[in-house]
């Protein structure tokens, strides 16, 4: 299958675009899901997490001048969080036999919602955490994303969990997949 768009890895001067691809998508597919407040929330635990640049590990879909979508995956032992993130992070390396790759930051352009560009994402950063060695992966699904990640395989790993952000519970799910 063809795809119309351009895979890349992202590089440090793609983070402007990449921060406004992410804020159109929260605020219009988390907003499907959450209540504003809910919605505002988020933005404190969510967004990018500029290692995964530096690292080499964070992919966009490109089309003509715009990018359609991103996300990545890592090796450390953070979940998830952002740069902007009221939440730390785990910077230690995952083992790769005994842990897990992480599945990162992953947002569609409201724009570019339902042409493959999530699915097709998701299956680059598994096969990169595959060829290093990884047999599994995790992330932390916010409710927009659990049906992209239901239909690429992944399945609840926990119960749905809260992040509490100034008095507001962001609603979570630990999902996981054997590679």
């Amino acid at each position: 299958m063809t795809h119309p768009f351009i895979y890349r890895a992202a590089r440090l001067d793609d983070l402007e675009a990449l921060h406004r691809v992410m804020e159109r998508s929260i605020a219009r597919l988390q907003s499907q899901f959450l209540t504003p407040e809910q919605v505002a929330a988020s933005r404190k635990v969510m967004g990018l997490d500029s290692q995964l640049v530096r690292d080499g590990t964070y992919f966009l879909a490109e089309s003509g001048d715009r990018i359609a979508g991103c996300g990545g995956w890592s090796f450390r032992e953070t979940l998830y969080v952002g740069d902007e993130s009221v939440i730390a992070r785990e910077p230690a390396v995952a083992n790769p036999v005994s842990g897990a790759a992480k599945i990162r930051a992953m947002y569609t352009d409201p724009d570019f919602t339902r042409r493959g560009v999530g699915v097709r994402i998701i299956a680059l950063c598994e096969e990169a955490a595959r060829a290093a060695g990884y047999r599994r992966v995790e992330l932390m699904a916010t409710a927009a994303g659990v049906p992209l990640y239901e239909n690429c395989g992944y399945r609840p790993k926990e119960r749905l969990q809260f992040a509490h952000v100034d008095g507001v519970e962001v609603p979570l799910l630990r999902m996981e997949k054997a590679l």
